[in-house]
C-alpha cells in the first residue's frame, strides 16, 4: 500500500528544493495515494453525465421547469454546452446517460448517449419516497455498468457529471441526513432560487429527512435521492472496485459520493475533490469524506464543469511525479 509518506519521500528526492512547489506537491500526494501509484495516470479520462428529473420541482424549489433538463441535455449532446466545451479543451471523452428524464431527447441517439432510463423522473420527495428500493438498485446498476464500460475501454480517470432540475434539493436532503448538518446550511440556492424558494426548499429538506427517523440505509437513501444521484453512487462504487481514480465535481456529485461511501465503505479512497462549490453544504460534505478541494472558485454549474476545470492541475501533479529527475541522478 502506498502511503502519504511514500509519496512525500519521492517528492523530496526530486531535483528541486524540498517543498518548493507548494500546494502542487500536496495535490501530488493526494493523487498518488488515491491512484495507489507513485507514477499516477490522469489520461485517458472520461466524463459520464447522468441526467434525470425530480418530482419535487412541482413544489416551487427552483426557478426552472423540468423541461429544462431535456433542453440542456440536447445542448450537451450538440456539443454546445459549457461542460462539452471544457471537456474538449481538457481532452476528456464525454458520454451522456438518461437515468430518468420525463421527456428524453429525440432520436436518433448519438453514439455517446445511453438511452436507458430507470423511470420518467422520481416521485415528489416532499410527499413520500422519491423512488423504490428496486428503482434505486436499477439506477445504481446503471452507474456500475458505465464505470465498467469506461474501465474496459481503458479509461484511468473517471468523472461523473449531472443534469437534473431540482437535484440540489435531493442533494441537500442527503447531506442533511448523512453528514448531520442543519437543513439551513445544507440547503442552498441551486440554479438561482430566491430567498422565498430557498425557504420552501429548506422546509422540504427538513421534513423529508425527518421522515427517515435517523435511518441511513439503502431504503432511506432511495426515499430522498434522485435517479442520477443513485447512478453516480453506483458509478463511484464500481470505480473504486475497479481501481479507477475519481475526480468529484460539485454538491450533487458529492451527495452521490456520500451514498457510495455509506453503502460501500472505502469508496472515498479513490476520490479527489475537484472544487468547492458555492452551495453552503458542500464544504461539510467534503469534510465528512475527508477530501480537500483543489479549487475554491464559487462555481455551481454542475455537469462536471468544476472537475474539468481542475483537470490541468491534476495533470501537473502527475507530471511532477512521473517526469522529474531525482536529485541523486543529476550529478550534484
Amino acid at each position: 500500500m502506498i502511503t502519504r509518506e511514500d509519496v512525500q519521500a519521492k517528492l523530496d528526492a526530486l531535483a528541486k528544493p524540498v517543498g518548493s512547489l507548494g500546494q502542487l506537491e500536496a495535490l501530488a500526494v493526494e493523487l498518488a495515494v488515491a491512484s495507489q501509484s507513485l507514477a499516477p495516470l490522469t489520461c485517458p479520462r472520461r466524463l459520464v453525465l447522468f441526467a434525470a428529473d425530480h418530482g419535487v420541482v412541482a413544489q416551487g424549489v427552483t426557478l426552472w421547469p423540468s423541461a429544462v433538463t431535456t433542453a440542456m441535455v440536447e445542448t450537451i449532446l450538440s456539443g454546445k454546452a459549457s461542460s462539452t466545451a471544457l471537456a474538449k479543451a481538457q481532452g476528456a471523452d464525454f458520454r451522456v446517460v438518461d437515468a430518468g428524464m420525463i421527456q428524453p431527447p429525440c432520436e436518433p441517439w448519438p453514439d455517446h448517449f445511453n438511452a436507458s432510463p430507470v423511470a420518467p423522473g422520481t416521485a415528489d420527495l416532499s410527499r413520500g419516497e422519491a423512488m423504490t428500493v428496486e428503482q434505486f438498485d436499477s439506477a445504481w446498476a446503471l452507474g456500475e455498468a458505465e464505470a465498467q464500460l469506461a474501465a474496459d475501454a481503458g479509461y484511468r480517470l473517471l468523472i461523473a457529471g449531472e443534469m437534473g432540475i431540482g437535484n440540489t434539493t435531493a442533494a441537500a436532503c442527503l447531506t442533511h441526513a448523512l453528514v448531520g448538518i442543519d437543513a439551513e446550511i445544507a440547503t442552498g440556492s441551486g440554479a438561482g432560487a430566491d430567498s422565498a424558494m430557498r425557504a420552501i426548499k429548506r422546509d422540504i429538506v427538513t421534513s423529508a429527512v425527518k421522515r427517515l427517523n435517523g435511518r441511513t440505509d439503502k431504503a432511506a437513501m432511495a426515499a430522498i435521492a434522485g435517479f442520477e444521484i443513485a447512478a453516480m453512487a453506483g458509478f463511484y462504487a464500481a470505480a473504486a472496485r475497479l481501481s479507477r481514480l475519481v475526480l468529484l465535481d460539485g454538491y450533487v456529485t458529492t451527495a452521490a459520493a456520500l451514498i457510495a461511501e455509506q453503502l460501500c465503505p472505502g469508496t472515498r479512497a479513490v476520490m479527489i475533490a475537484g472544487h468547492l462549490s458555492a452551495e453552503p453544504g458542500h464544504r461539510a460534505a467534503l469534510t465528512h469524506l475527508g477530501l480537500t478541494p483543489v479549487l475554491e472558485w464559487q462555481m455551481r454549474l454542475g455537469e462536471g464543469s468544476g472537475a474539468l476545470v481542475a483537470l490541468p492541475l491534476l495533470d501537473s501533479a502527475a507530471a511532477l511525479l512521473c517526469d522529474v529527475a531525482r536529485l541523486a541522478d543529476i550529478g550534484t
